[in-house]
Protein backbone atom coordinates (compact mmCIF):
# COMPACT_ATOMS: atom_id res chain seq x y z
CA UNK A 1 0.00 0.00 0.00
CA UNK A 2 1.28 3.46 -0.92
CA UNK A 3 1.60 5.96 1.93
CA UNK A 4 -0.25 9.19 1.17
CA UNK A 5 -1.66 12.22 2.91
CA UNK A 6 -5.29 13.20 2.44
CA UNK A 7 -6.51 16.67 1.53
CA UNK A 8 -9.18 18.35 -0.49
CA UNK A 9 -8.27 19.83 -3.84
CA UNK A 10 -8.99 23.38 -2.68
CA UNK A 11 -6.37 22.99 0.05
CA UNK A 12 -3.67 22.17 -2.47
CA UNK A 13 -4.60 24.27 -5.48
CA UNK A 14 -6.22 27.63 -6.20
CA UNK A 15 -9.29 27.27 -8.42
CA UNK A 16 -10.42 30.05 -10.75
CA UNK A 17 -13.15 30.17 -13.37
CA UNK A 18 -12.32 30.69 -17.04
CA UNK A 19 -12.62 34.07 -18.71
CA UNK A 20 -16.33 35.10 -18.90
CA UNK A 21 -16.92 35.47 -22.63
CA UNK A 22 -20.51 36.40 -23.46
CA UNK A 23 -21.50 34.12 -26.31
CA UNK A 24 -18.90 32.40 -28.46
CA UNK A 25 -15.25 33.32 -28.83
CA UNK A 26 -14.78 35.46 -31.95
CA UNK A 27 -11.39 34.85 -33.53
CA UNK A 28 -9.37 37.98 -34.33
CA UNK A 29 -6.00 37.63 -36.02
CA UNK A 30 -4.66 40.69 -34.22
CA UNK A 31 -6.36 39.92 -30.91
CA UNK A 32 -4.25 40.55 -27.80
CA UNK A 33 -4.79 37.11 -26.27
CA UNK A 34 -4.94 33.46 -27.18
CA UNK A 35 -8.05 31.63 -25.95
CA UNK A 36 -8.03 27.91 -25.13
CA UNK A 37 -11.39 26.30 -25.84
CA UNK A 38 -12.65 22.74 -25.32
CA UNK A 39 -12.09 21.90 -28.99
CA UNK A 40 -8.39 22.63 -28.53
CA UNK A 41 -7.84 19.61 -26.25
CA UNK A 42 -6.80 16.35 -27.89
CA UNK A 43 -7.77 12.84 -26.73
CA UNK A 44 -4.72 12.69 -24.47
CA UNK A 45 -5.70 15.89 -22.67
CA UNK A 46 -3.07 18.09 -24.29
CA UNK A 47 -3.64 21.52 -25.80
CA UNK A 48 -3.15 21.74 -29.56
CA UNK A 49 -1.48 25.14 -29.44
CA UNK A 50 -1.30 25.32 -33.23
CA UNK A 51 -5.08 25.66 -33.51
CA UNK A 52 -5.70 27.98 -30.55
CA UNK A 53 -7.18 31.26 -31.83
CA UNK A 54 -6.48 34.83 -30.80
CA UNK A 55 -9.32 37.10 -29.71
CA UNK A 56 -10.22 40.37 -28.06
CA UNK A 57 -11.24 40.09 -24.42
CA UNK A 58 -14.62 41.75 -23.79
CA UNK A 59 -15.55 43.40 -20.53
CA UNK A 60 -13.40 44.88 -17.79
CA UNK A 61 -12.39 41.73 -15.95
CA UNK A 62 -8.62 41.56 -15.49
CA UNK A 63 -7.34 38.52 -17.43
CA UNK A 64 -6.12 35.58 -15.36
CA UNK A 65 -3.23 34.66 -17.66
CA UNK A 66 -2.37 30.98 -17.94
CA UNK A 67 1.08 29.76 -16.97
CA UNK A 68 3.07 26.61 -17.61
CA UNK A 69 2.07 23.87 -15.13
CA UNK A 70 -1.43 25.31 -14.69
CA UNK A 71 -4.24 22.77 -15.01
CA UNK A 72 -7.43 23.15 -17.00
CA UNK A 73 -10.41 21.14 -15.80
CA UNK A 74 -13.42 20.77 -18.10
CA UNK A 75 -16.39 22.01 -16.09
CA UNK A 76 -19.21 20.89 -18.41
CA UNK A 77 -20.04 17.72 -20.27
CA UNK A 78 -19.92 14.00 -19.60
CA UNK A 79 -16.34 13.85 -18.36
CA UNK A 80 -14.59 16.44 -16.24
CA UNK A 81 -11.06 15.70 -17.36
CA UNK A 82 -7.96 17.72 -16.70
CA UNK A 83 -5.00 18.90 -18.80
CA UNK A 84 -1.63 20.04 -17.46
CA UNK A 85 -0.27 22.89 -19.58
CA UNK A 86 3.15 23.39 -21.05
CA UNK A 87 4.33 26.93 -21.88
CA UNK A 88 1.59 29.03 -23.55
CA UNK A 89 2.58 30.87 -26.76
CA UNK A 90 1.86 34.27 -25.23
CA UNK A 91 -0.84 35.98 -23.14
CA UNK A 92 -3.46 33.23 -22.89
CA UNK A 93 -6.76 32.70 -21.11
CA UNK A 94 -9.14 29.75 -21.02
CA UNK A 95 -12.82 29.88 -21.92
CA UNK A 96 -15.69 29.73 -19.42
CA UNK A 97 -16.13 25.96 -19.85
CA UNK A 98 -12.94 25.44 -17.83
CA UNK A 99 -11.68 25.86 -14.31
CA UNK A 100 -8.05 26.88 -13.99
CA UNK A 101 -6.07 25.20 -11.20
CA UNK A 102 -2.71 26.32 -9.88
CA UNK A 103 -0.88 24.40 -7.16
CA UNK A 104 -0.38 26.61 -4.12
CA UNK A 105 3.17 27.57 -3.10
CA UNK A 106 4.72 25.18 -0.62
CA UNK A 107 2.26 22.34 -1.28
CA UNK A 108 4.18 19.13 -2.16
CA UNK A 109 1.98 18.35 -5.14
CA UNK A 110 3.18 17.93 -8.73
CA UNK A 111 0.78 19.52 -11.24
CA UNK A 112 1.13 16.54 -13.58
CA UNK A 113 0.27 14.18 -10.71
CA UNK A 114 -2.76 16.28 -9.79
CA UNK A 115 -3.95 16.14 -13.41
CA UNK A 116 -3.44 12.37 -13.45
CA UNK A 117 -5.43 11.88 -10.24
CA UNK A 118 -8.31 14.06 -11.44
CA UNK A 119 -8.53 11.97 -14.62
CA UNK A 120 -8.68 8.62 -12.84
CA UNK A 121 -11.86 6.73 -11.98
CA UNK A 122 -12.23 7.65 -8.26
CA UNK A 123 -12.12 11.40 -8.94
CA UNK A 124 -14.30 11.12 -12.03
CA UNK A 125 -16.93 9.20 -10.07
CA UNK A 126 -16.91 11.83 -7.34
CA UNK A 127 -17.30 14.69 -9.82
CA UNK A 128 -19.98 12.90 -11.85
CA UNK A 129 -21.98 12.10 -8.72
CA UNK A 130 -21.98 15.79 -7.76
CA UNK A 131 -22.66 17.16 -11.26
CA UNK A 132 -25.81 19.20 -11.85
CA UNK A 133 -28.00 19.96 -14.84
CA UNK A 134 -30.49 18.30 -17.16
CA UNK A 135 -29.49 19.20 -20.72
CA UNK A 136 -25.79 19.42 -19.90
CA UNK A 137 -24.02 18.34 -16.74
CA UNK A 138 -21.69 20.76 -14.99
CA UNK A 139 -19.76 20.99 -11.75
CA UNK A 140 -19.59 23.94 -9.41
CA UNK A 141 -16.34 25.41 -8.16
CA UNK A 142 -17.12 24.32 -4.62
CA UNK A 143 -17.55 20.72 -5.73
CA UNK A 144 -14.16 20.72 -7.45
CA UNK A 145 -12.52 22.30 -4.41
CA UNK A 146 -13.98 19.55 -2.20
CA UNK A 147 -12.59 16.72 -4.35
CA UNK A 148 -10.67 14.36 -2.01
CA UNK A 149 -7.05 13.72 -3.00
CA UNK A 150 -4.40 11.27 -1.88
CA UNK A 151 -0.97 12.90 -1.98
CA UNK A 152 2.01 10.52 -1.70
CA UNK A 153 5.67 11.64 -1.41
CA UNK A 154 7.08 13.53 -4.39
CA UNK A 155 9.25 10.61 -5.50
CA UNK A 156 6.15 8.42 -5.67
CA UNK A 157 4.29 11.13 -7.57
CA UNK A 158 7.10 11.32 -10.14
CA UNK A 159 7.05 7.54 -10.56
CA UNK A 160 3.30 7.52 -11.14
CA UNK A 161 3.53 10.39 -13.65
CA UNK A 162 6.27 8.51 -15.50
CA UNK A 163 4.21 5.32 -15.55
CA UNK A 164 1.18 7.23 -16.85
CA UNK A 165 3.27 8.85 -19.60
CA UNK A 166 4.63 5.45 -20.67
CA UNK A 167 1.09 4.00 -20.74
CA UNK A 168 -0.11 6.91 -22.87
CA UNK A 169 2.73 6.43 -25.36
CA UNK A 170 1.89 2.74 -25.53
CA UNK A 171 -1.76 3.58 -26.23
CA UNK A 172 -0.80 5.99 -29.00
CA UNK A 173 1.45 3.37 -30.63
CA UNK A 174 -1.30 0.75 -30.46
CA UNK A 175 -3.86 3.14 -31.95
CA UNK A 176 -1.44 3.97 -34.78
CA UNK A 177 -0.89 0.25 -35.40
CA UNK A 178 -4.66 -0.38 -35.52
CA UNK A 179 -5.15 2.48 -38.00
CA UNK A 180 -2.32 1.14 -40.16
CA UNK A 181 -3.81 -2.36 -40.17
CA UNK A 182 -7.24 -1.03 -41.11
CA UNK A 183 -5.72 0.92 -44.00
CA UNK A 184 -3.90 -2.21 -45.18
CA UNK A 185 -7.12 -4.24 -45.06
CA UNK A 186 -9.03 -1.53 -46.94
CA UNK A 187 -6.33 -1.43 -49.61
CA UNK A 188 -6.49 -5.22 -49.90
CA UNK A 189 -10.28 -5.08 -50.33
CA UNK A 190 -9.95 -2.55 -53.16
CA UNK A 191 -7.25 -4.66 -54.84
CA UNK A 192 -9.50 -7.74 -54.70
CA UNK A 193 -12.40 -5.84 -56.25
CA UNK A 194 -10.17 -4.36 -58.94
CA UNK A 195 -8.82 -7.82 -59.77
CA UNK A 196 -12.32 -9.25 -60.03
CA UNK A 197 -13.51 -6.45 -62.31
CA UNK A 198 -16.16 -5.37 -59.80
CA UNK A 199 -14.59 -2.08 -58.70
CA UNK A 200 -16.93 -0.09 -60.95
CA UNK A 201 -19.94 -1.56 -59.17
CA UNK A 202 -19.29 0.36 -55.96
CA UNK A 203 -22.16 2.83 -56.12
CA UNK A 204 -24.36 4.26 -53.43
CA UNK A 205 -26.76 1.34 -53.71
CA UNK A 206 -24.21 -1.39 -53.27
CA UNK A 207 -21.45 0.21 -51.23
CA UNK A 208 -22.62 -1.17 -47.89
CA UNK A 209 -21.27 -4.42 -46.43
CA UNK A 210 -23.30 -7.61 -46.84
CA UNK A 211 -25.54 -8.49 -43.90
CA UNK A 212 -24.61 -11.53 -41.81
CA UNK A 213 -27.14 -14.26 -41.33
Amino acid sequence: MVDANSLELGQGAAVRAGYPFRGGVVAAEQGPAWVVQMKDLDAAGRVRWGQVVRAHLPGRKAPDWLQAADLLVVARGNRFHSACLDEPPGPTVCGPHFFRLRVKPGVPLLPAFLAWQINRAPAQRFLSSHAEGSDQLSIRRGVLESLPLAVPPLDTQRSIVGLAAAANEERLRLEALIRNRQQQLDALAFELLAGSGQAGGLDSAGAGPPQCG
